[in-house]
């Protein structure tokens, strides 16, 4: 399940730089360098969190955040600035905005803070994802199963929070192909390719005599 973060910043090396540190860390990172670029980005897809800096060369970031609110998109919302007064703060928090980091800032604390947003948005807050038997912590990504850990690959991990969250619905290939491969070059994946997935998360599960997931979700696509 890819996050995607759009990232609103005016000074290329800077946009460049935070860009490859959440790539790195596992986040999708668009990026877009003027209020008109970043409306044209909102309109071609959905984003988890956006990042906006406050001041950009056609407009203001609080103006963005405004027309993000009046759109009702539900992505979080993170103001980066070079100003640090109250002012401005209280302006942005006002607006709508979920956070404010005041420049220059760490980035491993620009990504902390971007994970613990969409974790609060997502899953209400919640530090740890339960369903029956099984408990996700989601900061660690550490799964255990009657609290033994079972260790799962990434696109397992993603799969089994994508099961879980979509508890009640029924999934479809395509579902499982949009939401987990969506930013991939070649969007064309396989039958075979979920498949293995699928069913290497169930064996991992079953090994640990838990079926209830096994029954009530993944048996829908297989």
């Amino acid at each position: 399940m890819n996050t995607t973060v759009l990232l609103v910043e005016d000074e290329k090396l800077l946009s460049e730089s935070i860009a490859q540190y959440l790539s790195n860390s596992g986040l999708v990172c668009t990026q877009a360098y003027t209020y008109n670029s970043a409306v044209n980005k909102l309109g071609e897809a959905e984003f988890d969190c956006i990042v906006i800096d406050i001041g950009l060369p056609d407009g203001s970031g609080i103006d963005l955040i405004t027309y993000i609110k009046k759109k009702k998109l539900e992505a979080g919302l993170i103001i980066i600035s070079a100003r640090n007064s109250l002012d401005d703060k209280l302006e942005g928090f006002t607006t709508g905005a979920d956070d404010f980091i005041v420049k220059p800032f760490h980035l491993s604390e620009l990504n902390a803070r971007i994970n613990a947003i969409i974790r609060r948005k997502k899953f209400d807050g919640k530090e740890t994802l339960e369903y029956n038997e099984i408990a996700i912590k989601l900061e660690s990504r550490a799964v255990f199963v009657k609290e033994t850990k079972i260790n799962l690959t990434k696109k397992e991990f993603e799969l089994l929070v994508y099961f879980i969250s979509n508890a009640n619905k029924i999934i479809t290939k395509d579902a499982i192909a949009y939401s987990l491969w969506k930013n991939n070059a070649d969007l064309a994946v396989s039958s075979d390719i979920i498949y293995t997935h699928i069913k290497n998360l169930r064996k991992k599960i079953s090994r640990k005599r838990c079926q209830r997931l096994c029954e009530c979700r993944i048996r829908y696509w297989v």
